[in-house]
């Protein structure tokens, strides 16, 4: 598990948004004619896996399933505290018109994953409509309009604060190295001095996060003091 020292930052990380060739997209609502859909994100289950392997670590999570109502199976996924605890939390799926069993055991391992945060950013999403194309019985987005969904995904990751994927790789980075090496209030205060302009610059969201990155430093040390 990596080192967080609380679990709001555990939080913080599982809540952080995926590169756009991470995300898919499916078909809603269509018109009559089948010319247009609404598009529809979503993370896949193997996405939903990495992102609690890179967070928690392969043994800090854990999940099982048990029986919900209706003949609905419920997820419950577990992750484990810095205190060595385990907070436990869940949600369900029926089955699916397409993979029956297997598309209702994933559906309810990506919603309970969206009680720990992951993912949860694209409810907040719109959900444009796009020209379709025949595939076959059924209708697909072309590819020229999936760099556009792409586009929208990463336009709203940015108009949420968190900007492209390689700016969030990068402040993840730099995150971790400050809660490393900054071990005090009189560094945090520092840092906070000598790099005010950069930190002025940066999107809201990551200079809040960074802020309060900082504040839990200050306080955590202030406590151990008295």
């Amino acid at each position: 598990m990596a080192n967080f020292e609380s679990a709001q930052e555990l939080f913080d990380e599982l809540c952080r948004p995926f590169a756009s060739e991470e995300i898919d997209w499916r078909i809603g609502s269509t018109t009559k004619d089948k010319t247009k859909g609404m598009a529809l994100a979503y993370m896949d289950a193997r996405a939903v896996m990495d992102r609690l392997d890179g967070v928690c670590g392969p043994d800090g999570w854990q999940c099982n399933y048990t029986p919900g109502v209706n003949g609905s199976i419920v997820c419950n996924i577990g992750v484990k505290m810095a205190d060595g605890s385990w907070i436990w939390k869940a949600d369900g799926a029926g089955a699916t018109d397409v993979e029956g069993e297997k598309g209702m055991l994933s559906d309810a391992l990506k919603r309970a994953a969206v009680r720990w945060g992951v993912g949860r950013y694209l409810y907040e999403m719109k959900s444009p409509w796009v020209a379709l194309e025949a595939a076959g019985n059924s209708y697909r987005i072309p590819e020229a309009e999936r760099k556009k969904l792409d586009q929208i995904h990463d336009d709203f990751c940015t108009s949420c604060g968190w900007g492209l994927r390689a700016g969030r790789v990068a402040y993840s980075f730099a995150n971790q190295v400050v809660k490393h090496f900054v071990t005090s209030a009189d560094e945090a205060a520092e840092l906070r001095t000598r790099n005010a302009g950069t930190i002025a610059q940066m999107p809201v969201a990551m200079r809040k996060h960074l802020s309060d990155t900082l504040d839990r430093i200050g306080a955590s040390k202030a406590e151990a003091a008295e």
